[in-house]
């Protein structure tokens, strides 16, 4: 496939939301609320424009990647990182290497900026094979002072995390609201919400972080 990256453009907002919404409905929970979550981050300062990239394929959209700064809180010091998601790609060109092209390419990018390290809430299976690992080898835990098992860590150079451990804090940004949602759904097709198979794996990963 003839896949091409570039950055987001406003032009492309409500598309990307789409896409998100497609991307995620049922795969977590009953419905979703990325493509609200993605939709809300653009306007925060803690926004990454230059790694807001958009995957094209024959002049369509068929997939995303966002980013934010967030901290390392350790006392009263602070270190500025980044976080990725929602990162998203349509049902029908997953499993084709998207994602992996957009994580790839944003890493390289991330790294040219300066940037210490990537700090993500996901799946280790899958991103330890892009060099994530387990926030405990680095002595960071999640607000509740816990190593959650879905909290992950990219140091973006050898030895970029030296000397910097405390509690990671994606801040008040990945909340969303359940009556904003419920307003922002209007602007979209109606689809049902249900159970999907994948929200096992999200329900086991959330239950280890409790029992952690």
């Amino acid at each position: 496939m003839n896949i091409e990256l570039r950055l987001e453009e406003e032009k492309d907002y409500f598309l990307v939301e789409k896409l998100t919404r497609e991307a995620f409905w049922n795969l977590h929970v009953p419905g979703c609320d990325e493509h609200l979550l993605i939709h809300n981050l653009r306007k925060t300062k803690e926004f990454v424009r230059n790694l807001d990239f958009v995957a094209v394929f024959e002049n369509k959209i068929v997939g995303n990647i966002v980013y934010v700064e967030s901290k390392i809180k350790n006392m009263d010091k602070e270190y500025t990182i980044l976080t990725f998601g929602p990162i998203s790609v349509l049902p029908e060109f997953q499993n084709r290497g998207i994602g992996r092209k957009l994580i790839k390419h944003t890493i390289k990018l991330s790294k040219e900026m300066g940037y210490k390290a990537i700090i993500i809430y996901g799946d280790p299976e899958y991103y330890k094979k892009f060099g994530f690992v387990e926030s405990k080898k680095y002595n960071i835990t999640n607000t509740d002072g816990k190593y959650s098992v879905a909290l992950l860590v990219l140091e973006l150079y050898p030895n970029a995390l030296d000397g910097i451990t405390g509690m990671f804090d994606e801040g008040e940004i990945y909340k969303v609201d359940e009556k904003e949602l419920k307003e922002f759904e209007k602007l979209f097709d109606k689809k049902e919400k249900g159970f999907a198979k994948s929200q096992e794996r999200f329900n086991e990963l959330v239950n280890m972080d409790k029992n952690n």
